[in-house]
């Protein structure tokens, strides 16, 4: 039996893809154990459970990025998060850990380091966040979403998806949609979210007013 570490969250970037190895993991290894990181402020404090998995808390800790009280108590506090996680790696009896990013991450890469336990690394941002810059300097193992992300070893292996959206059978469900969402069948829709907006209305020719 293999006892996976996975360490994440903060933002829905990390939870998924996170929830998402865990769902592979599970239905090719029933018997493996996952242990998820994770803090209490984040998404992951709601959705992994939800999930199924079981969830360790620890600390939320900023990279400190100006010289405060905050910066100066970091070290001490962030060395006291490692400590956290090296035990529960060795109670936990993990295997392997896997990081997504985010407060959780940064002191399970330093952690598995001084355990001496293979970790990877997933960037699902085309901008790779301080955590896993930092984390990927003592590993090989450093999978990407996009090509050309800026991170040490990057191998692109794209954006691990849930089971849902994988066999999701688009083209039976389309006409179904279309009715739910009272599209025209004649027409071909364009979905725009989140900050994408901006970049599209960029395009010559596009209209410029946002859609309401």
């Amino acid at each position: 039996m293999t006892s996976y570490l996975l360490a994440g969250g903060g933002t829905a970037g990390h939870v998924n893809p996170l929830l998402a190895l865990a769902d592979l993991i599970r239905a090719q290894e029933p018997d493996a154990e996952i242990v998820v990181l994770g803090t209490r402020e984040g998404l992951e404090a709601r959705l992994v459970p939800e999930r199924g998995y079981e969830l360790a808390y620890i600390a939320r800790l900023p990279f400190p990025r100006r010289p405060n009280l905050a910066a100066i108590k970091f070290p001490t506090r962030f060395a006291g998060a490692v400590r956290e996680v090296r035990e529960m790696i060795r109670s936990r009896g993990i295997d392997v850990m896997v990081g997504f990013g985010g407060y959780a991450a940064a002191p399970a890469y330093r952690a598995a380091k001084a355990e001496n336990i293979p970790y990877v690394i997933h960037e699902a941002n085309a901008k790779p966040g301080m955590a896993n810059k930092l984390g990927a300097r003592n590993t090989d193992f450093v999978a990407v979403t996009f090509p050309g992300t800026p991170i040490s070893g990057a191998r692109v292996t794209g954006m691990p998806l849930r089971p849902e959206i994988t066999g999701l059978d688009r083209a039976e469900l389309r006409p179904s949609a279309r009715t739910h969402f009272g599209l025209d069948p004649e027409r071909r829709t364009l979905l725009v979210t989140g900050g994408l907006w901006e970049r599209v209305r960029s395009i010559e020719g596009f209209p410029r007013q946002q859609p309401t």
